[in-house]
């Protein structure tokens, strides 16, 4: 399937977000959900120590934590989140993101 058929195959469809995107070790995995001139929705899976390192970005972002634990470092101040918790991530400034242990976030990135 190509990514946008992945896309359409979601529509109208109950999921577990969590179910979205599968661990692998040593690596990050990511899946766009939702890709519009407007933002986008992403589901990503970090096995433990792996993580993106410090960049920036033209937008606001939010970090939704579904499973395990994550730091996410924003101009160099690391935050402690857990599942069920979020941060947002300002325009222009540098962040980071770092497994604690094996987590999964929804990345929510509105332009």
């Amino acid at each position: 399937m190509t990514r946008q058929e992945v896309k359409e195959d979601l529509l109208a469809k109950v999921h577990s977000i969590s179910d979205l995107a599968s661990y692998q070790d040593h690596s990050v995995v990511s899946r766009e959900i939702i890709s519009k001139p407007t933002g986008t929705v992403s589901v990503f899976a970090f096995d433990t120590a792996e993580g993106l390192s410090e960049h920036t970005a033209p937008f606001d972002a939010l970090v939704y934590i579904l499973e395990g634990r994550a730091e996410v470092y924003i101009e160099g101040s690391p935050h402690l989140l857990k599942q069920g918790e979020m941060i947002i991530m300002p325009a222009h400034k540098p962040h980071a993101v770092k497994a604690v242990s094996r987590f999964k976030m929804l990345l929510v990135l509105i332009k």
